[in-house]
């Protein structure tokens, strides 16, 4: 991610610039972050698990998105693009618009070297803002090892999986994840 200069800018010029830029930007009260290229591994692995939660979420009330898709997260003023995400029902959308929820119900990133302590920390510490959001998931790309993290009414319960003979419970949605689906034509 690159932060823009020190000129600070407004929800609306920030909006504005992202729907005619053609690098995907995200916004953090005030400053715009242009989002980096990323790796074929990370494309591959983005793409299994929006295409696993897709086809296993056919039928039910949830839904799965890819990055496309904003996040907008009212405590923090900061907008974002999880590389996948699930809701659950009806999108609620920030200020009537189509580009932007409030209301995940599951996150996933796939860790890049660049932004992992980021995702770890400060984007994780946004997201726990949101009421809907219930689990948290970090995919590394370079060895199979997933983090998650599911909402308890006492704070956030941490787990991890390592090895492609794993698989996780998606307790959000009832769905079980093999390690094998994440890292499908992933080379290590």
């Amino acid at each position: 991610m690159i932060a823009t200069t020190e000129r600070r800018y407004s929800l609306e010029e920030y909006r504005a610039i992202a729907e005619t830029s053609t690098e995907k930007c995200e916004y953090h009260d005030g400053e715009i972050i242009t989002m980096t290229g990323g790796t074929a591994t990370h494309s591959r692995i983005s793409r299994n698990i929006v295409n696993f939660l897709d086809s296993n979420l056919e039928g039910t009330n949830f839904e799965a998105f890819n990055n496309d898709l904003r996040i907008w997260i009212p405590k923090y003023r900061c907008g974002v693009y999880p590389d996948a995400m699930v809701v659950d029902g009806q999108l609620q959308f920030h200020d009537g618009r189509e580009d932007e929820i409030l209301n995940p119900l599951l996150i996933v990133e796939v860790l890049s070297p660049s932004t992992q302590k980021y995702d770890r920390t400060d984007k994780f510490e946004m997201y726990r803002s949101i009421p809907s959001l219930s689990e948290y998931i970090l995919v590394k790309q370079d060895r199979p090892f997933v983090e998650r993290y599911r909402k308890q009414s006492n704070g956030w319960l941490f787990s991890d999986f390592v090895g492609l003979e794993d698989s996780i419970l998606l307790d959000s949605i009832n769905v079980e994840l093999a390690m094998t689906k994440i890292y499908r034509n992933v080379i290590f």
